[in-house]
């Protein structure tokens, strides 16, 4: 059975799905009230779900006119998307930020699932065993290198 954070995160992405401008405006009150849900619930989703690893970017307006913005990143084409993706790489990241990274790049269709699972293995602190922030340092390098190998491979 899916937890409530699964269920909002599927309904929001429903929604920007729906609404064809892949922007979506939100009430936080109006969100958790149809949920049963605090708001706060509703803030950890946008948090973790979100971000811009997950390809989107989130713009909140507090008080009584409030709104929640969540729009998806819009890209022309995949080198678009990988060059973006690379930018928030940096110089060094951390195993949940990969795996979060990984996942977009599985939901836009760049990978397959299958290809997913091989990079994350790679990406995983067991397979990197250094300390921080060389592992984390090595991580960005690895994963900036086969969003490269993707790119040139699709000429």
């Amino acid at each position: 059975m899916r937890n409530m954070s699964d269920i909002i995160e599927q309904y929001l992405k429903k929604l920007i799905e729906e609404s064809g401008t892949e922007v979506v405006e939100i009430k936080r009150a109006h969100i958790a009230e149809k949920f049963d849900c605090v708001p706060s619930q509703l803030n950890y989703v946008i948090k973790t779900r979100f971000t811009n690893e997950h390809g989107y970017t989130v713009e909140s307006k507090r008080g009584g006119g409030g709104y929640i913005r969540i729009t998806k990143v819009e890209t022309h084409s995949k080198a678009e998307y990988l060059a973006h993706l690379k930018r928030l790489v940096g110089e060094q990241l951390s195993q949940q930020n990969a795996k979060h990274i990984i996942q977009s790049l599985y939901e836009n269709e760049v990978v397959t699932q299958k290809e997913a699972k091989i990079i994350s293995a790679v990406m995983d602190r067991e397979t990197l065993m250094l300390e921080l922030p060389y592992r984390d340092r090595l991580r960005a390098k690895i994963l900036k290198r086969v969003m490269d190998v993707i790119l040139y491979s699709e000429e």
